[in-house]
């Protein structure tokens, strides 16, 4: 098989002002499909960077047919046309190579050949295939010329004339019918793929195909046009053109890289080639990236690859849309900075047992935890939960958004590990003393552009909005807690395919028999029954047993409880 990657890269546009701003979208591959996503996002007023190699599968025809108001147009033009239409209107389409493309905490980035990088919210995939055709002399150099594949493209230009089909492919006989419509000088040769039956050759001789066995040796060129092929048995058959059913590859790098998945084409037990996996939008498998074109339809022409852009660019649009409608509200919550009267808290991460739930606790909520986070008394380790350390190390979350929410932040130790491992976190507690301190944290940490700090009650509601991963640690309380319907909210929280982590204490720490009065130390089926039900799929849940140091310096333990859960 000869691997066809034509290149003729268009003239290099100016690039963005600055590749270490964060854009809306990179487009990878600017053929028809990708320029038509490119002027969709940019009339949209989307950033968008069009990164072109400039390997269009077209690249080798002297001319586009079927495109409405441009038949006959050399493909080239198209690009040239549709690259001032995408700068007309701001966008940024550039001659080079994406190499390689990784999740970061804004996004993705992804590497140019040149060495320059672009950070960007979303990726849309159109960088098209690359046909494999039969290893036979000649061939490759007439491919697109009077080497063709689809009738709706040279059909019309071939009329009348002497048309060989070779038929190495399930298909053969489909296709020798198909070139019938345009001429009724058709020849099926084949060789390798199975001869037809009786049915298909009561079909090819009714309509006057003539079948032909042997072998493809080369093509005969007279006068820079192909004249006839030539077969391994020394004869010849004049023709004018000849269909071949090419299969083909994708360029994977950048699929496997991302993880996005793929399936093969298979046509009567043969595959002809693999296909990125995707919704009818272009959505794919990893939550940012899109794809278009002949990446999801290696069948479409041009005008339908075309298409396929601005239908990915519109769905794209609208995820940006709402992930804009999800940061402004968060915004406008942080400037409210409500006041707490009267309302619960959650208990949050990197906590000792320090409260023991005596009758003489304050009648408010906010009250006790800012008592609690008081400057002076530090009653948290400056550590990250190790459980959900533990959790999220040995079964990582891959997702390319990585927004979190940590509900009861506390002192922020955990939402400041998240952070750290490249997650956009929003953090939310009640108390200001809690919040104060783990901004300082933050901070320090390096990492405070990364989480937004939020002072809110949680027994009232949850923020608007949804996160690819929800935690809710320690989530107890000796004063005033909606437990339940806080952790039934925060389910409503998780995204589509996201995650929900619970993690909490089934009972008291070995030195203290006796639990704190009225605190709720629930036990995983309990979390389960809670949480459990159609469209999530349980993960984890299960019980285990933490090491501790006791007041009196001696070895202790807890009993603790990890719920993790993922929505399908």
């Amino acid at each position: 098989m000869t691997n066809q990657s034509p290149a003729t890269a268009p003239p290099a546009m100016p690039a963005p002002p600055d590749h270490h701003d964060v854009i809306d979208v990179v487009v990878v591959g600017g053929g028809a499909a990708g320029l038509s996503a490119g002027l969709t996002l940019a009339r949209a007023g989307r950033s968008v960077t069009v990164v072109d190699a400039g390997r269009q599968r077209n690249a080798p025809a002297s001319h586009m047919h079927g495109y409405l108001t441009r038949d006959g147009l050399p493909p080239g033009d198209l690009v040239t046309l549709g690259t001032a239409e995408v700068t007309r209107y701001g966008g940024h389409v550039i001659a080079g190579e994406v190499i390689t493309a990784r999740t970061t905490s804004a996004g993705f980035e992804v590497d140019l050949a040149d060495g320059s990088s672009i950070h960007t919210r979303r990726l849309l995939l159109s960088s098209g295939i690359v046909d494999q055709l039969p290893d036979a002399p000649g061939l490759a150099e007439r491919w697109g010329v009077d080497v063709l594949h689809c009738p709706y493209c040279h059909g019309h230009e071939v009329r009348d004339q002497h048309i060989v089909v070779l038929g190495d492919g399930p298909m053969a006989v489909h296709q020798a019918l198909m070139w019938r419509q345009w001429s009724p000088h058709v020849t099926l040769l084949h060789d390798v793929s199975p001869a037809p039956d009786t049915a298909e050759a009561a079909q090819l001789s009714a309509r006057g195909v003539a079948t032909i066995t042997g072998r493809l040796a080369g093509v005969d060129i007279t006068n820079a046009a192909l004249s006839g092929v030539l077969l391994a048995d020394g004869s010849r058959i004049n023709c004018a053109a000849v269909v071949v059913a090419p299969q083909w590859d994708l360029r994977t790098d950048l699929l496997d890289q991302l993880g996005v998945e793929t399936t093969a084409m298979v046509v009567k037990g043969a595959t002809l080639g693999p296909q990125v996996t995707a919704a009818p939008d272009g959505a794919t498998s990893v939550a940012g990236v899109w794809a278009a074109g002949n990446l999801v339809d290696p069948g479409a022409p041009v005008i339908t690859a075309a298409a396929s852009g601005v239908r990915a660019a519109a769905s794209l649009n609208a995820d940006l849309v709402a992930d804009d409608a999800r940061r402004a509200v968060e915004a406008a919550v942080a400037a409210m900075a409500p006041e707490p009267a009267h309302r619960g808290h959650t208990h949050g991460s990197g906590h000792d047992d320090h409260w023991s739930g005596s009758a003489d606790l304050p009648a408010d909520p906010a009250e006790f935890w800012e008592d609690f986070y008081r400057p002076g008394h530090q009653p948290w380790s400056g550590r990250p939960n190790q459980l959900i350390v533990t959790e999220l190390t040995d079964r990582p979350i891959r997702t390319p958004r990585k927004t979190a929410l940590d509900l009861g932040c506390g002192s922020g130790a955990d939402a400041i590990w998240l952070a750290q491992q490249g997650w956009t976190v929003t953090g939310v507690d009640i108390s200001k003393a809690a919040l104060d301190h783990a901004a300082e944290q933050a901070a320090a940490a390096g990492v405070a552009d990364r989480i937004h700090w939020l002072r809110h009650d949680l027994n009232a509601d949850i923020l608007d909005g949804t996160w690819e991963l929800v935690t809710a640690t320690y989530l107890h309380s000796p004063v005033e807690l909606h437990r339940s319907e806080i952790l039934r909210r925060a389910a409503a929280a998780v995204a589509p395919g996201g995650t929900l982590l619970v993690i909490g204490h089934q009972g008291p720490p070995s030195w203290q028999p006796e639990p704190p009065a009225h605190v709720s130390f629930p036990t995983v089926d309990e979390i389960r029954t809670l949480l459990d039900g159609d469209g999530w799929t349980v993960e984890r849940a299960e019980s285990v047993t933490v090491e501790l140091t006791a007041p009196d310096g001696e070895p202790a333990t807890r009993p603790d409880n990890i719920v993790r859960l993922r929505r399908t």
